[in-house]
């Protein structure tokens, strides 16, 4: 599972020329580790195929349109819980403690909720405790899928792998609070100026606790890098 967690978090990430050469290793080292059943595999290797032989800007552009420039698709997974909330800031400093908690360093200029930094981190987990921070995200997961798959992207096959991975359906109602901000279209750019108009998140002691923000760690146990 540790071997499906990191290439998904690689999958996920910009799209880059060493994973453009490198998208048949992962594709083989996601099937001799077996962690993923035979549909998520089929469907996650249509992407890889296309990662692999697209030019690699096509891909740079088709991954910022879906994840940076649309809000209601981003890969930070506390927006569609908090948005620009002052919870969120909160959920962020609680989410770092716990890469630090288990000797995590996030060397990368993201913020902690990044999902394929989380998926990084839960690489380094055992697999019980991995699944265990998925499932407590599975109705964002869905929600991502359910959207990408709308617009026909193959990225709801990786968004779709890791929910096999954490063997776990969201209730319908989590999933349609997770869906609870429209879905913008990043062509209309007024709307998206609009969107991005939030009060700036307020981070550290100050912040607003949450109430039941996933990715909690496990009673019990610490994380491990």
């Amino acid at each position: 599972m540790q071997r499906a967690l990191k290439a998904l978090s690689i999958v996920l990430s910009y799209p880059t020329g060493e994973l453009r050469e490198e998208a048949a290793d992962v594709k083989a080292a996601l099937t001799a580790e077996q962690a993923l059943d035979s549909g998520s595999l089929n469907r996650l290797s249509g992407l890889l195929d296309r990662l692999a032989c697209d030019d690699l800007y096509d891909s740079q552009e088709s991954y910022v349109l879906l994840f940076d420039r649309t809000r209601s698709l981003s890969l930070h997974l506390f927006e569609h819980v908090h948005g620009e909330s002052r919870d969120r800031g909160q959920a962020l400093v609680d989410l770092q403690s716990v890469y630090a908690t288990g000797g995590y360093e996030v060397a990368a200029k993201e913020l902690p909720d990044y999902l394929p930094l989380f998926l990084e981190f839960l690489s380094t987990r055992p697999s019980d405790e991995a699944r265990e921070h998925l499932v407590q995200i599975s109705h964002i997961l869905a929600a991502l899928r359910m959207r990408l798959t709308a617009r026909g992207s193959d990225y709801a096959a990786a968004i779709g792998a890791i929910e096999s991975l954490a063997g776990h359906t969201a209730s319908p109602q989590a999933v349609t609070d997770a869906m609870i901000a429209p879905d913008d279209d990043p062509n209309d750019l007024q709307a998206l100026d609009r969107a991005w108009e939030e009060t700036a998140v307020t981070f550290g002691p100050g912040a607003t606790a949450t109430n039941g923000a996933p990715m909690r760690p496990p009673a019990g146990q610490g994380d491990h890098s």
